[in-house]
């Protein structure tokens, strides 16, 4: 059922019609739909009689983003808290939504729950948006009465999640994206510049400083093979990228060894403590089992090695260990973490243990990415400078010992 309905909803496409309503006039508009029939069933149950509908090319018909799911769960606590109900607090949200892929997903599960479904049951049915730590705290906050307070703590939890991973990104892509542009200009040097500069050379009759003559030969090396190094730039990160979804070891071993990387490593680790600790923090004071959290806090690690590392922890619990002797076991967790776990378990105060934790881990990613920008970013300009300050100097260099001869 699951994989039926996200086929269908990555199907969607805009359609444009035109039709008369109910009252003999004429009405037009765009609606998200599969196929034409879809339309036509749509309107006739707001009594529109179609006269035509065609599917708009080569436009998007938008995207559900993160970010729309957290908000959608914050106007929902506000709805809910108001004292509007469920179903018709989503009506009003989808009047107000004008992305046409967040507004069907809104209106599907406003159809599922008149049809009597659950709120929980009706998002379980969109396993691509709402995940399952989502489903569960929306489940929990139906059984006790208090849907409300977990739309917002999952709002809450979600807004601080999303905030972390855009920390580390900022961390990896900047000197990354750098690095990239300072190859292509060299490399657009040692193709277009460089030729040029060796015609003239032929003419000086004379021997060429040692740092021309390497530069010649490397600029001769990128235009004989430059297809096969764009080949090979290309290929091996779609072949890495494959290889980790295919094979659930290789991802372990690559995420585990990114682990131990210099600088970048502590980071990567702190962010899925941090991410691990602030999961199971809303679904510990959700009243959600604790064997039900550790699932959902093992996907939201984000990393296969650190995964891995919780799933043994989840099985740990099960044949009855504390939670502190279950992640002592794995050797992933820093000590500070473990002796925090280890109280909360003592006086019953575990998930406000952990959300101190998941902060100050929070804390140092934030620390952490400051101090890598500063460090990175003079010393990515110096290799830049020494890339293409030195192809620069080799090319001028016989020319100004040219002039010295003179």
């Amino acid at each position: 059922m699951n994989t039926t309905r996200s086929e269908s909803e990555s199907r969607q496409r805009r359609w444009q019609w035109q039709g008369v309503d109910e009252n003999g006039q004429v009405v037009q508009g765009e609606t998200l739909a599969a196929s034409r029939d879809e339309v036509v069933e749509k309107l006739t149950q707001q009594r529109i009689l179609i006269r035509r509908a065609r599917a708009k090319r080569g436009l998007s018909t938008g995207k559900v983003k993160h970010r729309d799911i957290t908000v959608l769960a914050r106007q929902m606590a506000t709805l809910l808290r108001a004292g509007v109900p469920v179903l018709q607090g989503l009506q009003a949200i989808a009047e107000g939504v004008t992305n046409p892929a967040l507004r069907w997903l809104i209106n599907d599960l406003r159809r599922a729950v008149s049809e009597g479904a659950s709120v929980a049951e009706a998002m379980a049915r969109h396993p691509r948006h709402f995940a399952g730590l989502f489903v569960h705290l929306v489940a929990a906050g139906e059984q006790s009465g208090t849907l409300d307070r977990m739309l917002e703590r999952v709002a809450l939890h979600k807004e601080k999640s999303e905030r972390l991973r855009s920390r580390v990104r900022k961390a990896l892509w900047y000197p990354a994206m750098v690095m990239l542009t300072g190859i292509s200009v060299a490399a657009l040097l040692l193709v277009k510049v460089v030729p040029r500069f060796e015609s003239m050379f032929s003419d000086f009759g004379a021997e060429l400083p040692a740092l021309t003559r390497l530069a010649l030969e490397l600029s001769d090396m990128v235009r004989d093979h430059w297809p096969w190094g764009l080949l090979l730039g290309t290929s091996l990160p779609a072949l890495i990228y494959m290889a980790q979804h295919r094979s659930p070891r290789f991802a372990t071993r690559l995420h585990g060894l990114a682990l131990r990387l210099p600088l970048f490593g502590g980071m990567l680790g702190a962010a899925c403590v941090a991410r691990y600790c602030r999961t199971l923090s809303t679904t510990v004071g959700a009243g959600v089992p604790l064997l039900e959290g550790l699932k959902s806090a093992a996907g939201a690690t984000g990393n296969p090695a650190f995964q891995q590392a919780v799933e043994q922890v989840r099985h740990d619990v099960l044949e009855g260990h504390s939670l502190y002797r279950a992640m002592h076991a794995t050797h992933r967790f820093p000590g500070m973490a473990l002796q925090m776990v280890a109280i909360g378990e003592e006086s019953g105060t575990l998930d406000q243990m952990l959300e101190r934790i998941a902060e100050h881990y929070e804390s140092d990613v934030d620390d952490r990415v400051d101090i890598l920008t500063a460090l990175l970013e003079p010393a990515v300009i110096a290799m830049l400078g020494i890339m293409v300050g030195g192809l620069v100097i080799a090319m001028y260099l016989p020319i100004f010992e040219l002039g010295g001869a003179l």
